[in-house]
């Protein structure tokens, strides 16, 4: 856990499958950034493309997501020089992430973390996993 004004924060980082459940869940301080995650995120995953916000618009993300062979459905962050295409109809699937997240946050423990390490948060968000998957299957 991070310190900041706030207090002691958290992040969760997920990666989630065509119907929207999470396929691997990491949690990192409050204060990194999501882009420093996502290589951990998306490598050994099978996939054909990658889709993500702006936040993960970055030129290692990029090429990690042409080496494993994935199309990048990333929009480009309004700072590039040169805007890059991208397909506008695939990344409004990208709502799925924001699902998978939104039951997470249903659920009152992980929503506001009591637990004090990330260990014991990230047993909680592991729980709350399988709880979705045997739900929705």
């Amino acid at each position: 856990m991070s310190r900041t004004k706030g207090g002691s924060t958290l992040k969760i980082h997920l990666a989630v499958d065509a119907f929207g459940l999470p396929v691997r869940v990491l949690v990192t301080q409050g204060t990194d950034a999501d882009c420093t995650q996502a290589g951990r995120l998306i490598e050994g995953l099978s996939a054909d493309s990658l889709l993500a916000d702006k936040g993960y618009d970055t030129v290692a993300i990029l090429a990690q997501a042409a080496a494993l062979g994935r199309v990048a459905v990333i929009p480009p962050k309004k700072n590039r020089v040169v805007q890059r295409a991208y397909d506008e109809a695939l990344y409004k699937l990208g709502h799925r992430v924001e699902n998978a997240f939104l039951h997470l946050k249903r659920w009152r423990g992980i929503a506001t973390p009591y637990a004090k390490n990330s260990k014991s948060f990230l047993a909680a968000v592991q729980n709350r996993r399988l709880a979705l998957w045997l739900k929705i299957s």
